[in-house]
């Protein structure tokens, strides 16, 4: 259930298809009034900062801070550059199959933001579902979820939506196997 997007998306980039795709969201949420948009290191910034040229506002990206082994040990490695005063919440990634937790200063997300949510992926919905907490323990608006790839036939999607999110992807896999992708007509 792993889909290679390397050769454009998330470790060599097409910049020209990244502008259209930040064009087709500002199209999507044009009269969302959306003033940041929030994503998750690592490859979802690209999108985001694309997408905020057209928005016309700031990229908000929440921080992953690894977290040693609970049983074993008490101490987690902190992000040194971010103040004291953080979001937090845990995340786990479908990809690499482990716990995370995320992180986001107070001093760029507050009640006053209508935040759009910009990721490369949507599977399980657990980084969304992390990123739609971190803006919800700040008391932002979520004007709604923007995402490169959605696995239609992961439970991601149902997820959000059961939150009252907007979910929006512009691209949708049907299915996959090991030689073949069928993609959702829209």
């Amino acid at each position: 259930n792993i889909l290679k997007v390397d050769s454009f998306l998330n470790h060599q980039i097409d910049v020209s298809l990244m502008k259209e795709m930040g064009k087709e969201i500002k199209r999507l949420y044009a009269d969302s009034g959306v003033n940041k948009i929030l994503t998750i290191e690592a490859s979802g910034i690209a999108i985001a900062c694309i997408a905020a040229e057209y928005f016309d506002c700031p990229v908000l990206f929440a921080k992953k801070t690894k977290t040693k082994n609970k049983v074993l040990f008490a101490k987690k490695t902190k992000t040194k550059n971010i103040a004291n005063s953080v979001y937090k919440t845990q995340v786990r990634s479908f990809t690499h199959g482990t716990e995370y937790d995320v992180i986001l200063s107070k001093d760029f997300l507050n009640e006053n933001d209508n935040v759009l949510i910009i990721d490369d992926f949507l599977a399980e919905g657990n980084a969304l579902l992390g990123l739609i907490d971190l803006c919800n323990q700040a008391g932002a608006k979520i004007a709604g979820c923007a995402i490169a790839i959605e696995k239609g036939f992961q439970p991601g999607r149902e997820k959000v939506e059961a939150k009252g999110i907007r979910v929006e992807s512009l691209a949708i896999v049907e299915s996959m196997s090991d030689d073949s992708v069928i993609f959702k007509n829209q």
